[in-house]
């Protein structure tokens, strides 16, 4: 499948120039729907008209920055895919070889928050692969 770098560009060019938004409130554990866009490569790409896709909310860094992985609905046998309890009741896979510094621009709609389970068990497989 061909990827739409021109039409993705249009719009993070209009995300780029929104006003940063002191009203979008995330923290750790959350699960949002994310427009990442259309990536490089294995670089995991945001899908649907908004180049959108839930991530799981790692590490807040401040009320602008912070960790997140992308989540897949498929889970996979694969160390670099961690099982993620939800609160809206479904598992999903972290994938925790993508981690990512994003904007809170990105964000569009919280789906829900992971277990606390879930998050120490994706953290702890980040740390081992440092």
């Amino acid at each position: 499948m061909k990827k739409d770098f021109k039409k993705w560009h249009t719009a993070k060019e209009s995300i780029h120039y929104q006003p940063d938004d002191p009203g979008i409130y995330f923290r750790e554990r959350d699960i949002w729907w994310s427009r990442l866009g259309v990536n490089i490569g294995f670089e995991q790409d945001g899908k649907g008209e908004s180049f959108s896709r839930p991530v799981l909310i790692i590490k807040k860094f401040n009320q602008f920055l912070f960790w997140a992985v992308p989540l897949s609905g498929r889970l996979k046998e694969n160390p670099y895919y961690v099982e993620c309890v939800c609160s809206d009741g479904r598992t999903r896979a972290a994938m925790i070889s993508q981690l990512r510094l994003i904007s809170s621009k990105r964000l569009t709609d919280k789906i829900g928050f992971a277990d606390s389970t879930s998050l120490r068990a994706i953290k702890k497989a980040i740390k081992a692969l440092l």
